[in-house]
């Protein structure tokens, strides 16, 4: 199952960007909702390494499952 970048709790990083294997993570459109760029990792492209995890240090923005709902994806 893919993982979930929380677009409101993700303060735009981007550690994840570089250490993602198969590339999945790509730039929001806009600002979230702490006026901060932010992230969002493609569903379909995401191999559920968890690296992304280790590497953010921003706790719980990034949830190890798909909640769709959390995340914008542009």
């Amino acid at each position: 199952m893919p993982h979930t970048i929380v677009t409101d709790v993700c303060e735009g990083i981007a550690d994840c960007v570089s250490a993602c294997p198969v590339a999945c993570i790509h730039e929001g459109e806009s600002k979230n909702v702490k006026g901060t760029d932010w992230y969002w990792i493609d569903f379909d492209t995401c191999i559920d390494c968890g690296i992304c995890i280790q590497v953010c240090p921003v706790e719980g923005a990034i949830l190890p499952e798909e909640r769709p709902e959390l995340q914008k994806m542009s």
